[in-house]
């Protein structure tokens, strides 16, 4: 038997969703949660498919976060997270030259060195359960890139996944880098990649630095985006997770990522902006 949602569950989802759309809307900070914390990854879900809706801008592909701790892990049965990423925050960084993207002041923000995949064709929607070779076919292009990590919610990442999952998976954007043209002919522990934030460097890794590498992270994703009705389809990115780790940044700093042998990208934290300035 099905059992219908609570209406007091649906409004103070409603809320949830409303008061981190406006946030963002707005640029600004807020001060704490904005309700009661979800229980469950399902409520998490729910709530960001509240705020989806309210955000109202198409969606051109879905970063993958990783559930910090093992018991974590354990508590809600899954490894990692899914959060949508928005056409208009998807910037293409200039090879040379350095490229702004926004950050809330007070709030949360992060660059995460990633490795980026662009979908070569449509998931068959029936389909919810992949194979990591299933999943490695439906590749077209590979790019080094940075999630830049977001959230009005400074604390965001302290309070645990439901959390993070809540407010759109802590993303404010993706800017793709270099192309890595031969990813099929190498093996991804030889990719490698640094970050460097300003002017320090703040850590390194390979793209197997991510569990298994970006295909088990995107065989997650082609399953869990199916499950929710909304599966992958052409040309849409999907950041696999954190290479180097996560690395905070503020207003005014620089971030320098590079993919050893393909390139780098360069790029600035600026104050957010009102929507309506």
């Amino acid at each position: 038997m099905t059992v219908a949602a609570r209406p007091d569950h649906e409004v103070a989802a409603t809320a949830i969703a409303e008061a981190f759309t406006a946030a963002r809307r707005a640029g600004k900070a807020l001060p704490h949660y904005p309700g009661a914390i979800p229980d469950t990854l399902a409520d998490a879900y729910a709530i960001q498919e509240k705020a989806i809706a309210l955000w109202a801008r198409p969606i051109a592909g879905w970063k993958i976060g990783r559930i910090a701790t093992p018991a974590l892990q354990a508590r809600h049965a899954e490894e990692r997270l899914a959060g949508p990423i928005f056409a208009s925050s998807v910037l293409v960084a200039p090879a040379g030259e350095r490229i702004d993207f926004p950050v809330f002041a007070g709030g949360f923000a992060a660059v995460e060195a990633e490795f980026v995949i662009r979908v070569a064709r449509d998931a068959d929607p029936a389909k919810t359960e992949w194979t990591v070779e299933e999943a490695a076919a439906i590749v077209g292009t590979m790019y080094g890139g940075i999630e830049t990590a977001g959230s009005p919610l400074k604390t965001i990442n302290d309070l645990g996944p439901t959390v993070v999952v809540s407010d759109f998976g802590n993303n404010s954007g993706l800017i793709l880098g270099p192309e890595i043209q031969d990813w099929r002919a190498r093996r991804f522990d030889e990719l490698a990649c640094a970050s460097h934030v300003a002017g320090r460097e703040a850590g390194s890794g390979f793209a197997t630095s991510v569990p298994g590498g970006p295909l088990p992270a995107l065989r997650f994703l082609l399953e869990h985006c199916a499950r929710r009705g909304r599966p992958l389809t052409a040309g849409q990115y999907v950041s696999t997770g954190a290479a180097t780790g996560i690395h905070e940044i503020a207003a005014g700093e620089d971030a320098r990522i590079v993919f050893p042998g393909y390139g780098e990208i360069l790029c600035r934290a600026v104050a957010a902006m009102p929507e309506d300035a």
